[in-house]
């Protein structure tokens, strides 16, 4: 049986992960709506699928070049989280 601060951390550490995870693909979406959003301010051009058209793109892109960094991201907290089950099983024995 888990521990609450177990849980407690294992949770924190899942919000953590996931944050950074998604970090580089958000500011890379905030990046483009800025630059677009100037633009469109700059030349008056008040169309909405074209920002959301351009982040989408982006933020596609950048999760496709993040991949192998993801997956690596999730193998590793995934070998992590199956080690606790481990000594969390093991201990109770």
């Amino acid at each position: 049986m888990f521990e609450p601060d177990t849980a407690l951390a294992l949770t924190q550490n899942l919000f953590w992960q996931t944050l950074t995870i998604l970090s580089p693909i958000l500011a890379a979406g905030i990046v483009v709506g800025l630059v677009i959003g100037a633009l469109q301010a700059a030349t008056q051009i008040q169309e909405q699928t074209l920002s959301l058209a351009a982040k989408l793109i982006v933020m596609g892109y950048a999760a496709l070049r993040l991949l192998p960094w993801i997956v690596a991201r999730l193998i590793d907290y995934a070998h992590t989280l199956f080690a606790g089950i481990g000594e969390q099983i093991g201990g109770a024995l």
